[in-house]
């Protein structure tokens, strides 16, 4: 079993306070605020942390089933967007469109799309996101 860590700290109210979000291997650091949550502030905020691990469970996901299936990926490059916006008295993702395309030679177009449709089912964070509407658009480059 593997456990990932992250932590967050908030200073001050909802919309007049600030915080910062970091990741325990180190590698990302970041602040957000309502602002960068909300509208169009400078920041991150959780639902793009949500669809970058997305967008690299993904591809990671779709490169391990091609692997499998005896295709050799040259290339995967996912970009993920999060919805996020109001339901009753909150609020939630409400969709994560995946959009992906790659360069996996001697592969036909069925077998690129089932493989995608596969990955998207079965990357840990998909499955995590149950619930959530999740869309795919994928292009295989030649």
């Amino acid at each position: 079993m593997v456990q990932r860590t992250a932590e967050a700290e908030w200073n001050g109210g909802l919309q007049d306070g600030k915080g910062t979000m970091k990741f325990g291997s180190g590698a990302f650091s970041g602040a957000y605020s309502f602002g960068s949550r909300f509208g169009d502030a400078s920041g991150t905020n959780p639902e793009e942390l949500i669809a970058a691990a997305h967008a690299g469970c993904f591809s990671m996901a779709f490169s391990a089933g091609l692997g499998k299936a005896g295709y050799s990926p040259k290339r995967v490059h996912t970009t993920a967007k999060a919805t996020f916006e109001k339901q009753g008295d909150g609020f939630a993702i409400t969709r994560i469109e995946l959009d992906t395309e790659a360069e996996i030679p001697g592969i036909e177009e069925a077998a690129f799309q089932q493989q995608a449709e596969a990955a998207k089912k079965g990357c840990p964070v998909s499955r995590a996101l149950a619930g959530v509407e999740i869309t795919l658009k994928a292009r295989l480059l030649r």
